[in-house]
């Protein structure tokens, strides 16, 4: 396992949205630093140590068939192979629109509207 990290920021829905999206990103970079548990909170985050070439999981164990309450603000940041993979996962796992993204050198940073 690498040192890389993938960092998950979750803004609107409810706790049982945040843990759904979580469950979605474990199949590829396993479980995360801890599920979301602040069951008050607007804007709820998420890190994952991220494999060196992380691949999207094709049927995301978890979260099939899983639905949102709300809509989900979801940005993800890390290694652009670790942007993509979560970006894929996420968009196979619930209904997603890309809302752009931002490169660096070594970081990318995408932002996905996840809707019920």
């Amino acid at each position: 396992m690498s040192d890389t990290q993938l960092t998950v920021t979750l803004d609107g829905g409810g706790i049982d949205d945040a843990r759904a999206i979580v469950r979605a990103l474990e199949g590829v970079f396993g479980t995360s630093d801890g599920p979301p548990a602040d069951e008050g909170a607007t804007v709820r985050t998420a890190t994952f140590d991220s494999p060196d070439t992380p691949q999207a999981a094709a049927a995301p164990s978890g979260a099939a068939g899983e639905t949102l309450s709300a809509p989900v603000t979801v940005t993800v940041q890390g290694t652009p192979q670790a942007v993509e993979a979560a970006s894929e996962t996420l968009a196979r796992a619930f209904t997603a629109r890309d809302d752009g993204a931002a490169s660096g050198d070594q970081e990318r940073e995408r932002q996905l509207l996840l809707v019920p």
